[in-house]
């Protein structure tokens, strides 16, 4: 079945979540930030993710932006950071994350391909509109799909049909890409062709369905699609 669409999730999969903590540790006065950036945002990440899926099956759904900041006050207390500062200037740079430097000319190489292209997202609308701004890659995106549409997180079935619904294409029509393996074996369970941006180089989680390929960044992803038509 020909691929007609490219779906992308936002965050570590075109957004480089660790550039907050990265930028503002080399930013005056972020010192102490500069000793425990790395871990700081790993656990900032990990808690993000842990509270949505946690609210995804206690169907207590809140705006993804609360579920960050949360994430975040819960890793500024554990890794001994308390300035209030600090606080509203991370949140600040996640509101304008990094795209990894492939994404752009990733995108437009798939829109030159003609197929549409798009953001399928936990995201809250406002988040990701920031970030494509902050990215310019407006205009190689056919659309940015936030589960707020659904009030669910993922990897509810809900979040995925979305993609379907707002994209005109069905099943394995679309090519789905995640950095999160959860995320890539459960959109591929639905029935998505299923790419696994694997940058970490991590194992294969146990849930799901196996994703159809494994790629360590999204470089040359276009003509990874073709073969997969």
């Amino acid at each position: 079945m020909p691929i007609r669409a490219c779906v992308f999730d936002a965050y570590g999969t075109l957004f480089d979540v660790a550039a907050a903590a990265r930028n503002a540790a080399s930013e005056p006065g972020g010192e102490a930030l500069a000793e425990v950036w790395p871990k700081l945002a790993e656990t900032w990440r990990l808690k993000q993710l842990e509270y949505s899926w946690l609210r995804a099956v206690a169907d207590d759904y809140i705006p993804f932006w609360q579920v960050t900041q949360d994430g975040l006050d819960y890793a500024l207390e554990l890794h001994g950071l308390s300035d209030a500062g600090l606080r509203e200037t991370l949140l600040g740079l996640y509101q304008r994350l990094d795209a990894y430097p492939e994404v752009p000319a990733v995108l437009r190489d798939l829109k030159d391909a003609g197929l549409a292209t798009a953001i399928l997202s936990n995201g809250s609308k406002d988040m990701l509109g920031a970030a494509i701004d902050s990215a310019g890659i407006g205009d190689v995106l056919d659309a940015s799909i936030s589960v707020e549409d659904v009030g669910v997180f993922k990897p509810h079935d809900r979040v995925y049909a979305l993609a379907e619904e707002q994209m005109g294409v069905k099943g394995a029509e679309i090519a789905f890409f995640s950095s999160n393996c959860w995320d890539a074996t459960h959109a591929a369970r639905y029935g998505f062709t299923t790419i696994w941006v694997n940058r970490a180089g991590a194992p294969l989680d146990r849930v799901g369905k196996a994703p159809a390929r494994m790629v360590d960044s999204l470089d040359g992803c276009a003509a990874l699609v073709a073969g997969l038509s």
